[in-house]
């Protein structure tokens, strides 16, 4: 899927660029474009060497959490829940253990220990698997359910923001927060009913009213406020609970007798060499949409989806960000590419780029996991899988915008 992504880039921005030297004269285009080649392939080595300090601190900081216990306690309280959203899945059966690890490794931004996990989930439900060719309910359930890709510490995004010049590079916390959550329970209520599962069981309705209550308590907190001070307060409790959550790790290390300081120096080589792996990936990607824009392809997009928009008498600004939400159902670095793109462009503290780091944070990668987990397993019948994972991906992006006019507009 990548592949077509990059290639079509390519394609339509030579394309494009054709038309307007033929047809309209311009002269300069190619040259534009060649320049958007070169400039762009040094501005992604020169953010991910950025990238290097950040990566490290906070992947540094997850691994103290990892040690001192921080995910299998979050695994045994959520544990109950999965056991019922599954009823197909024994209680003691090993798959639940690996599902709410994943889920919970992806919550935290531990991208790394998700995958795999992730996979190990998949396989341990293949082993109840009657047809394994066909995707079972517990298996869509749980795809979708990290497609919709609850996201509780973005620690990617707060990291491209701060190298991208963002002041309070946390300042789109909150948001994300509440549009992850809608993302994830669209996803949720959309495998519920075409499984049939009864949400309204007591232990189920304890977990969601639960967290239905933390978020409805922020919307309501926030809403009463005027939009200076709502800002100004979001980006100061987004600052408390991240803290609090670094200090948290840190006593759990402290209270199991772990090495803090050697579990930092650990997690920050590992962020060492992902900030050094991704950047041929991102120069790839970076270079691909600048040719896009530089040719002018980008524009026409943009200017038929303000069309659109103004047809409808709507505000146009979140348009900017719509490539973000577009590439992010089918490419996860695309995305990101996309976002750090309308960042640069924009501003990092820009509506488009605050609005495209909330969509960013709002989704998983719908079809990439769909090919990564179900390929894992050989299963080539995938049922409701996909239906249900862009109605998650669809919900959060509304939210997204949404949240983003209300706390940025």
């Amino acid at each position: 899927m990548l592949n077509i992504i990059w290639i079509t880039f390519f394609l339509i921005a030579f394309i494009t660029a054709l038309i307007k030297l033929i047809f309209l004269g311009d002269q300069q285009v190619f040259a534009q474009v060649m320049e958007a080649m070169f400039s762009l392939s040094k501005s992604a080595f020169e953010i991910s060497l950025g990238l290097t300090g950040v990566l490290a601190l906070w992947l540094g900081v997850m691994r103290i959490g990892e040690s001192s216990g921080f995910i299998l306690l979050l695994t045994q309280s959520l544990t109950p829940l999965f056991s019922r959203l599954m009823p197909d899945v024994p209680k003691d059966h090993p798959a639940l253990g690996a599902i709410v690890m994943n889920i919970s490794a992806n919550a935290l931004g531990l991208d790394n220990a998700a995958t795999p996990l992730g996979i190990k989930a998949m396989k341990e439900l293949q082993t109840l698997n009657p047809n394994p060719g066909t995707a079972t309910n517990a298996q869509i359930f749980f795809l979708v359910i990290n497609t919709s890709g609850v996201t509780l510490f973005p620690v990617t995004i707060f990291t491209y923001r701060a190298q991208l010049g963002a002041v309070n590079p946390t300042d789109v916390f909150i948001p994300i927060l509440i549009a992850t959550y809608m993302s994830t329970l669209t996803g949720l209520l959309a495998v519920a009913f075409v499984q049939k599962i009864n949400l309204l069981d007591k232990v189920i309705m304890a977990y969601l009213g639960g967290f239905t209550v933390f978020v409805g308590g922020l919307l309501g907190y926030f809403s009463s406020l005027p939009q200076q001070q709502m800002l100004q307060q979001s980006a100061n409790l987004s600052n408390v609970i991240l803290f609090s959550l670094v200090i948290t790790f840190i006593l759990g290390a402290i209270i199991k007798g772990i090495n803090a300081y050697d579990m930092f120096i650990e997690g920050a080589k590992e962020g060492f060499q992902t900030a050094v792996t991704i950047i041929p990936y991102l120069v790839a990607m970076l270079v691909a949409i600048g040719v896009f824009r530089a040719s002018g392809a980008l524009d026409l997009l943009a200017d038929g989806a303000r069309h659109v928009v103004h047809w409808f008498g709507l505000d146009d600004r979140f348009v900017d960000a719509l490539p973000t939400a577009l590439m992010k159902p089918f490419s996860g670095s695309g995305a990101r590419a996309m976002m750090i793109d309308t960042m640069k462009t924009h501003g990092a503290d820009s509506f488009a780029g605050r609005l495209a780091s909330i969509v960013q944070g709002s989704t998983e990668t719908t079809f990439y996991v769909l090919a990564i987990y179900f390929g894992s397993v050989g299963i080539k019948h995938i049922r409701h899988a996909a239906t249900c994972g862009i109605i998650a991906d669809f919900g959060g992006i509304i939210a997204a915008i949404l949240v983003g006019y209300w706390f940025f507009g």
